[in-house]
């Protein structure tokens, strides 16, 4: 059996081919809700001349399922998940929750079974959260995008403390034509979203958005960036609901702008 412990701290490594199709991993809350982010993240690659594909039959990684405490429909849904992304090189989300996930929890998930065990380790180390691969794997900093004002950055919980991702998203923000990178206050400390967390507990998980919110506006930005869109949905509403200007932005959206405005929902407009 091999240590779980010495996957997990494992560095990941991976030496991408141009010419060979990066494929990407779609969030469910990006597949439902927010397909723009996904138009960002293929425009962000075909700006840097990757081919992309992205398999249509790709379903949840099984996470809800995981964190409610189900795990055999967790496993099923992370078998499924191995299945389909077994044969591809190299793997990209724009969610640092689901490649955590993948990364750290499959492993878990599939101790007991020697066949699924090594292709969950195996495809974890191809697999990664966007602002990690542009900058660690791809070395590329600069996407060329311009946004004239003051942008602050939230750092998402499973990214942060999972991938250990911080520095990447703020030299990606930095080198925007343009815009100002301003930190908010405590930019580390949960909004409150946490999957399910908001709303098993929505008198907690609104407290804690409106901390969050209120160091949002305190910072004096114009935009808020972040990596995921479990983080940027709820601090959107919230910044909303005060009526607030500020707009919430997944940070491949400010990655692929020109200059351009965008509207309350984030959307380019």
């Amino acid at each position: 059996m091999q240590n779980l412990a010495a996957i997990n701290r494992r560095p990941v490594m991976a030496t991408p081919v141009y010419g060979r199709p990066i494929t990407l991993f779609v969030q469910c809350l990006v597949d439902s809700l927010y397909p723009e982010v996904k138009d960002a993240v293929e425009k962000i690659f075909h700006r840097l001349s990757l081919d992309v594909v992205c398999p249509a039959d790709q379903t949840c990684c099984g996470q809800p399922a995981f964190n409610a405490g189900y795990r055999k429909e967790a496993r099923n849904a992370a078998a499924r998940f191995i299945d389909i992304f077994d044969e591809a090189e190299t793997i990209v989300c724009p969610s640092g929750s689901c490649v955590n996930m993948v990364r750290h929890h499959y492993p878990l998930l599939f101790e007991n079974d020697p066949k699924y065990l090594d292709k969950a380790i195996a495809l974890g180390s191809r697999l990664f959260e966007l602002t990690e691969f542009l900058v660690d794997v791809l070395k590329v900093e600069d996407i060329g995008a311009a946004f004239s004002g003051k942008v602050t950055y939230h750092d998402s919980c499973h990214l942060l403390r999972g991938l250990s991702v911080r520095s990447q998203p703020r030299r990606l923000i930095q080198n925007v034509k343009g815009a100002t990178l301003v930190e908010m206050k405590d930019s580390d400390r949960c909004c409150g979203f946490g999957g399910s967390f908001f709303l098993k507990y929505p008198d907690i998980s609104a407290a804690m958005a409106s901390d969050k919110v209120r160091a949002v506006m305190d910072s004096g930005a114009d935009v808020v960036v972040g990596c995921d869109m479990g983080c940027l949905m709820q601090i959107r509403k919230h910044l909303i609901r005060l009526g607030s200007g500020i707009q919430a932005l997944h940070i491949a959206q400010l990655l692929t702008m020109d200059g351009t405005a965008v509207n309350h929902r984030g959307s380019i407009s």
